[in-house]
């Protein structure tokens, strides 16, 4: 490592006094102009990551669904997944580190890892349409380069497309070709496939409006769509020509208000959906005919995805084990039903999508979502053989059949990560073969009324939580208050956890009616105020 290019790169990226940040399931996410030294010096980590492990690393610069003036940064590892828990430490120290520490920080991650000094560094690099991510992905070069390692930068792209793209690497093209054309041809050819299978409906049935949330998807969408066969027929909203990233649209937007986005006029029961800002998240919704708007969330995606696999996998009559994974955020009713009337395994585990994937890898095929659309199928490498196979070979034609089309979709499925362009494929295909409107999905279950709310408290680490953080373990009584409070109510349930990124404490609530479900969570913020610390005002019904 030579230590005068060290010392003058990072002299040209210097770190603002007094800011520290946390690697977080997020990577790094903060107001862009505080981040060049940050890129800088996960460009460096990349290169340590990449030696460390022998395979190509990934970094992308955005900060999905957050306002257009913040950006940030994450590292993918080889299969595309996220960075190693491990590891993030090390980010956390890298990104921290004072200038004249640099170094030996750097040193001591080699030894720890260890990283072997000696062999090369790849690593893929990719931004979103945010103002600052050009010359804040030029950082993450800088710090490429002084370390010796080689890079390949994608420019825009997709957060998922990225992913996918360190995957097919590193797999030497066994999952797909490193392009932006093998994405597009290897999603296209086994949706295109799939919906030639479906019963011919009528016109109407193939519309689809899409909010792209002002960023990269209207970008990425408008290049495939030339692939696309000529029955679906995409319509792009808020495509970023006029308005801000994220600003009052995109599936957070959504999501959280339960309201459509700006800039996309909705007639009754039109298809609808929104993507985020990096597109992997993407949540649907329609207006009936009173102009009632409904959601349908990751729950509802999931919940959609298992009948179909189910069905799939009870035809092609094989003993493969499949489960749902779900955060205590999913809505009772969703758990219900796949418990109950699917007779699907469901599995709670903590927030965050790397907690998600890694319980889903325990499966034959896991089916994991989170509520706020992010999520994806995961088929374990005995599954996908055993699938691919009997499409060859099974002489049984229904049998084969079935095979075939659960082969199409573990090919449009992004297995790396949630991916809102491959769900919202997977999503289409499905409702084409089933026949289905998007009323009658809605119509599965009804969700319970639910409600979130957060409480600013002087330190988000006064809470502390288990049982997938449905239960509170600190402060001393706020567990057994909220257990009172939820007898209250009929069909009810709350939990509180610190968010992993800001001083407030998230609650979430449930109950038979909205009324209810409002009165809890705001007796339960309002324990939370009183038991963990609250600052300002308390919170006002």
């Amino acid at each position: 490592m030579d230590s005068e290019a060290l010392k003058k790169y990072s002299a040209l990226h210097p770190k603002p006094t007094g800011l520290t940040l946390q690697y977080g399931t997020a990577g790094f996410r903060t107001k862009a102009e505080q981040l060049d030294h940050v890129m800088f010096r996960m460009g460096l980590l990349a290169v340590l990551r990449s030696k460390a492990v022998v395979s190509t690393i990934g970094i992308m610069v955005t900060a999905s669904h957050n306002p257009e003036e913040d950006n940030g940064v994450k590292l993918v590892d080889p299969l595309g997944e996220m960075l190693h828990p491990s590891w993030e430490e090390y980010a956390t120290q890298l990104a921290n580190a004072e200038e004249r520490e640099l170094q030996k920080i750097i040193t001591e991650i080699c030894q720890k890892a260890p990283v072997n000094q000696h062999k090369d560094a790849s690593v893929f690099i990719g931004r979103d349409t945010r103002p600052s991510s050009e010359k804040l992905s030029q950082s993450v070069i800088d710090g490429i380069s002084v370390l010796g390692g080689q890079y390949h930068d994608y420019g825009l792209v997709t957060t998922p497309q990225l992913h996918y793209m360190v995957c097919c690497r590193n797999t030497q093209g066994q999952y797909g070709k490193a392009t932006l054309e093998g994405y597009y041809e290897k999603l296209s050819k086994a949706f295109t496939e799939l919906i030639k299978r479906s019963p011919s409906t009528g016109e109407s049935q193939r519309h689809l409006k899409i909010d792209c949330a002002n960023g990269i998807g209207a970008l990425k969408l408008s290049e495939m769509e030339p692939y696309f066969p000529k029955e679906v027929l995409i319509h792009l909203y808020n495509d970023g020509t006029k308005e801000k990233l994220n600003h009052l649209c995109g599936a957070d937007f959504v999501k959280v208000y339960q309201k459509p986005p700006r800039g996309l006029d909705m007639e009754p029961n039109e298809r609808c959906c929104s993507f985020d800002g990096d597109a992997d998240r993407i949540v649907y919704y329609y207006k009936d005919a009173t102009g009632h708007f409904h959601l349908i969330d990751g729950d509802k995606i999931a919940t959609l995805i298992s009948i179909f696999l189910k069905e799939l996998l009870a035809k092609v009559g094989q003993t493969l084990k499949m489960a749902v994974v779900q955060t205590a955020y999913a809505n009772g009713s969703s758990t219900r039903y796949l418990e109950e009337t699917l007779k699907v395994p469901v599995h709670c585990v903590k927030t965050g999508v790397k907690h998600l994937h890694h319980k889903a890898q325990e499966f034959d095929v896991g089916v994991y979502f989170e509520a706020n659309g992010h999520g994806t199928v995961l088929f374990s490498k005995a599954a996908e053989t055993k699938i691919r196979q009997l499409a060859k070979e099974e002489k049984d034609d229904e049998k084969r059949q079935a095979a075939k089309v659960l082969e199409n979709m573990i090919d449009v499925i992004n297995q790396t990560v949630g991916d809102a362009v491959s769900d919202m494929l997977v999503i289409e295909a499905i409702l084409a073969l089933k026949g289905l409107t998007v009323q009658q999905w809605d119509a599965v279950y009804t969700d319970l009324p639910n409600r979130l709310l957060k409480v600013q408290v002087a330190d988000r680490r006064v809470i502390d939580t288990t049982d997938a953080e449905r239960r509170a373990l600190t402060p001393p009584g706020l567990q057994e208050r909220i257990d009172a409070l939820v007898k209250k109510y009929k069909l009810s349930r709350a939990f509180v956890r610190p968010s992993g990124t800001e001083d407030v404490v998230r609650i979430y609530a449930e109950a038979d009616t909205q009324e209810n479900a409002d009165a809890l969570a705001h007796e339960v913020s309002l324990a939370v105020y009183h038991l963990a610390g609250g600052k300002g005002a308390p919170p006002q019904p």
